[in-house]
């Protein structure tokens, strides 16, 4: 079910402040960034994406809690929201499709916050960006990935890519499931967020904007681990796992 969309006072008012939210984190990664710590870096992070999700009008409801054990967290992939709502848990630098680069704003905020951009069809770029994730865990980063590659409108899963979840074997670290699910104040499942098909970033946003008020379900799923000594098998293995598991909290 749709909700009956917001007025038009209301929509600008979102958009407002969302907008002047986005350019006041330009401030501060171009500006402020460069003096700070990447511990104090990451916590702006985390409280922006909060604050982001406000002022768009989502609430958060978290169920489940990540491992203290960092490592790197799986996710279904329905919308551009999701990396917010992935970094109001904790602060996550994500591997994402190199043409976000070139999104206004977004992609500015995106290199100067930890972003793997990967170009796709390149293996050999794929190659090197999974030693550099694998560095990355080993050394305490938590990372995130959108298995599926793409986007849905949230009612299925595509299948999952098990290279992208190969430096995590290699840094013997743990993947932790983790369902993302948009919803009306009544519980039923909202397609408005979907970034599918088609449809632009600007769409995107004003559809959003369009919506009373929405819920993102978060879902964390037990963190699954499998050994470097596990091949090619152990990997396959594991994107299964993660993948039943995402899918049954979603449509159980």
């Amino acid at each position: 079910m749709t909700p009956a969309p917001t007025s038009r006072l209301l929509r600008f008012k979102r958009g407002s402040r969302v907008i002047v939210h986005l350019l006041g984190g330009l401030v501060w990664v171009l500006i402020a960034f460069p003096f700070f710590s990447m511990k104090r870096r990451r916590s702006v992070r985390t409280r922006w994406s909060k604050e982001l999700l406000r002022y768009f009008g989502f609430s958060l409801k978290i169920e489940g809690c990540l491992p203290t054990e960092v490592g790197l967290i799986a996710a279904n992939h329905v919308s551009w929201i999701d990396i917010f709502a992935v970094n109001a848990l904790t602060p996550v630098a994500f591997v994402s499709k190199d043409d976000v680069i070139h999104w206004p704003i977004i992609g500015t905020l995106a290199r100067h916050n930890e972003t793997i951009f990967l170009q796709r069809g390149s293996r050999g770029h794929a190659h090197t960006i999974g030693k550099d994730m694998a560095e990355r865990l080993k050394h305490g980063s938590w990372l995130a990935v959108f298995p599926e590659g793409t986007t849905t409108d949230g009612t299925h899963l595509h299948p999952f890519h098990a290279a992208l979840l190969q430096p995590a074997i290699d840094a013997d670290v743990p993947v932790t499931p983790v369902a993302l699910s948009y919803e009306d104040m009544d519980g039923n499942r909202s397609l408005l967020p979907a970034y599918t098909g088609d449809t632009s970033l600007w769409e995107s946003f004003c559809m959003i904007l369009s919506a009373r008020q929405l819920v993102i379900r978060i879902k964390i799923g037990e963190p699954v681990q499998v050994s470097p000594e596990a091949g090619s098998q152990g990997r396959k293995q594991l994107a299964h796992t993660l993948h039943d598991a995402i899918g049954q909290v979603l449509y159980s």
